[in-house]
């Protein structure tokens, strides 16, 4: 799905003009841009969070030449999906995962017990 499809989507879903659709994801896009560009961070819960992350500079290899460069510190948008939006993505996944959860969370008590008896 490209910006268009996007925004005829939410036109029909909402009973909105494609004008207004356009303006509305222009008008969130614009606000998760300035926020990370800021180095604050947009959570929507179910769906992820976007936040800026900072790369260090490091030392690469030309691989043409094999002489080594200086590559230069970045900061890039990053994006973590939340929960609900993997579980939507991949179910089996997401159950593999519940199921998983109990399992570890009674081999905790156990090993606390261990280490209180020592």
């Amino acid at each position: 799905m490209n910006k268009t499809e996007l925004i005829e989507h939410l036109a029909s879903k909402h009973e909105l003009t494609k004008a207004e659709a356009g303006r509305i994801l222009e008008t969130l896009l614009d606000a998760v841009v300035t926020t990370v560009k800021k180095g604050g961070a947009v959570s929507i819960p179910g769906f992820g969070s976007f936040k800026q992350h900072a790369r260090a500079a490091r030392t690469g290899v030309n691989p043409s030449t094999g002489d080594k460069i200086k590559i230069a510190a970045a900061k890039l948008p990053k994006f973590t999906p939340g929960a609900g939006f993997k579980a939507a993505v991949d179910p089996k996944a997401a159950a593999r995962k519940a199921a998983a959860k109990p399992a570890a969370k009674a081999a905790k008590p156990a090993a606390a017990k261990k280490a209180a008896k020592k």
